[in-house]
């Protein structure tokens, strides 16, 4: 049976990577994203990128010609704000901290190739992202610009000066609309850019890529792939299968974001908005329509804004966040007081929320940066953290591996008792209940250890799909752990390490491991598990691998030392009840 199942192990392993490598060879290559996310140098402005086409190649086709765009920079140690006279709006923002290509000259930038300018009004007559803006003021943390119309003035207020409650990626903006006839004035509804998102490189799917809202007490999202059509229910003729244009959400909102994995622009009014609007944005004009991967999302924020009286004037008041998603700055309740963190979305598949990873995720993340904070590198505090956890729940698991153990020595008494009471199952229940009671025995005493890993698992999986530290983070051979540890490609098929070591540990440690089934098909099942495990996990993120390797070879030293203890001492008399008898432990009866 073990030389059948590890054939049938090898095969599927063989099978799964002949499918990669085919579907890398012959698959379609679709043309690859441009560099949208990049600066062209740390030390300069970033209003340019080499090989990027100019926002104006991308809106040309449905917008007027304004002249071309005059800008000025803000910045300080985090970030530089690109601002431009088009709508007097945010034209990009470059991160300081944050490379484009690891190791490789040019900054993360977001909103480099956009639908609009960030914070732009969007169809507000002499006043939206179409008007040239005057700059009116400029310093070194401050830049005001203004719009006058006939019966309006517009100004548009940015600053980046560090104050209390105020964190450095934010940026402060405020709009006042001043009335400027003799006459009440009617303001039609101030709709928001909130940014663009882009794939972070040509292999980003745009899984992360969408557009998130709260209205304080429930968090939503609507992913890019919800405006794209097609999909299994366009398959069963329930809807169209074309791509939708935009889809609108009418809501309170207290804060609304667009984010791809790693990095999110999250505006914060003042006063909530009422509703949210998301677009998908065509990054390479010149692209196939059908390449999904060549879209980024947009959306817009809603407000409605009070009609002004005579010579009178309002202020819409916001901080706009355009960083990584850690959670720990995200987290920080003096500066983000409605529950922006949520924006990590640890919790935002089914398979997450039954396992609580909202809880577990943000756990495991608070555990580790403490970590990283005495030992400065990611990859030693996955390894620590992982063996914190086995160390603090090792008696538990003591415990049901000892039960496993009373349950594997107990398998032929109970093979012995289905064979007599066969004919009898209320017998056979009673007797096993009464077997496992006097020999201390948890049926499903073995299956603990596995519960307790799951949650932490899914959670840490939910949580490197997230965590912006991760990105570029660098552990032995593992350049970056928030991506494969591919080492070398063999004709076109990648070398990936930590998911093979993963694999070899799962598999010592279910050899090693007491299995407490007699059950031919749960037993193959349990051997064969650790091969498709290794073929489901090896092109995941080689930081969710080094999790599982740390936490196989500790199993592993935990079950030699457990099989190396003195057999369990039964009541039951294991050798009688392989040969199909029983020992009588029930006390005689006392004669009259």
């Amino acid at each position: 049976m073990d030389k059948k199942n590890t054939t049938i192990g090898v095969l599927l392993l063989i099978a799964a990577m002949a499918s990669f490598y085919f579907s890398a060879r012959y698959g379609p290559k679709p043309p690859a994203p441009l560099p949208v996310t990049s600066a062209a140098a740390p030390a300069a402005a970033p209003s340019g990128q080499a090989g990027v086409p100019a926002p104006t190649a991308l809106t040309a086709v449905t917008h007027p010609v304004i002249g071309l765009a005059e800008t000025v920079t803000l910045a300080n140690d985090f970030i530089v704000v690109t601002l431009t006279n088009h709508g007097g709006a945010i034209d990009n923002i470059a991160l300081k901290k944050h490379l484009a290509v690891q190791d490789q000259r040019g900054l993360y930038t977001l909103n480099s190739v956009s639908a609009a300018p960030a914070l732009s009004l969007t169809n507000f007559p002499g006043a939206d992202r179409d008007t040239a803006y005057k700059l009116v003021l400029k310093s070194d943390t401050e830049a005001i610009y203004r719009a006058t119309s006939d019966s309006l003035e517009v100004t548009r207020r940015y600053t980046l000066e560090k104050a209390p409650g105020r964190d450095d990626y934010q940026i402060r903006h405020e709009t006042t609309f001043r009335n400027l006839t003799d006459k009440p004035l009617v303001l039609p509804r101030a709709v928001f850019n909130l940014g663009t998102a882009t794939p972070l490189n040509a292999s980003d799917y745009g899984m992360y890529l969408n557009t998130g809202y709260s209205d304080g007490n429930d968090t939503n999202f609507v992913a890019r792939s919800d405006l794209e059509g097609g999909g299994f229910l366009a398959m069963l003729g329930m809807r169209d299968g074309a791509p939708l244009p935009a889809i609108d959400r009418p809501a309170s909102i207290v804060w609304a974001s667009v984010k791809n994995q790693f990095f999110c622009m999250v505006l914060t009014p003042d006063q909530p908005g009422n509703g949210v609007r998301v677009e998908r944005v065509k990054l390479d004009p010149h692209a196939p329509v059908d390449d999904k991967r060549l879209y980024g999302v947009t959306g817009y924020a809603q407000f409605d804004l009070k009609p002004l009286a005579a010579g009178a004037a309002s202020t819409f008041g916001a901080n706009y966040f355009a960083g990584p998603k850690e959670y720990k700055r995200l987290s920080n309740a003096a500066v983000f007081k409605h529950g922006e963190e949520k924006v990590m979305q640890f919790d935002s598949f089914f398979f997450n929320k039954i396992f609580f990873s909202g809880f577990f995720a943000p756990l495991l993340l608070t555990i580790m940066t403490w970590f990283h904070s005495v030992i400065p590198s990611w990859g030693w505090a996955i390894v620590i953290t992982t063996l914190t956890l086995k160390i603090v729940f090792l008696p538990l698991t003591l415990a049901a591996s000892r039960s496993a153990k009373r349950m594997a020595k107990l398998q032929p008494h109970m093979q012995a008792m289905r064979e007599k009471f066969k004919d009898n199952p209320a017998k056979l229940q009673a007797e096993t209940l009464r077997i496992f009671k006097e020999n201390k025995v948890n049926p499903v005493g073995g299956c603990i250890p596995v519960l307790i890993t799951i949650p932490f698992f899914v959670g840490f999986f939910a949580m490197l799909q997230s965590t912006s530290e991760l990105r570029f983070a660098s552990f032995l051979w593992a350049h970056d752990l928030s991506a494969p540890d591919t080492v070398m490609r063999i004709f076109d098929l990648p070398l990936n390490i930590m998911p093979l070591l993963m694999g070899a540990t799962t598999i010592i440690q279910m050899r090693l491991t007491p299995t407490p089934t007699t059950d031919p098909a749960q037993q193959t099942m349990f051997k064969i598990m650790p091969w498709m495990m290794m073929i489901f996990f090896y092109n995941f993120a080689a930081g969710l691998a080094l999790y599982s390797t740390i936490n196989g070879l500790f199993t592993i030293g935990q079950q030699m030392i457990i099989n190396r203890l003195p057999e369990p001492d039964l009541p039951i008399n294991a050798g009688a009840a392989s040969s199909g008898g029983m020992k009588n432990v029930t006390p005689p009866k006392k004669k009259k």
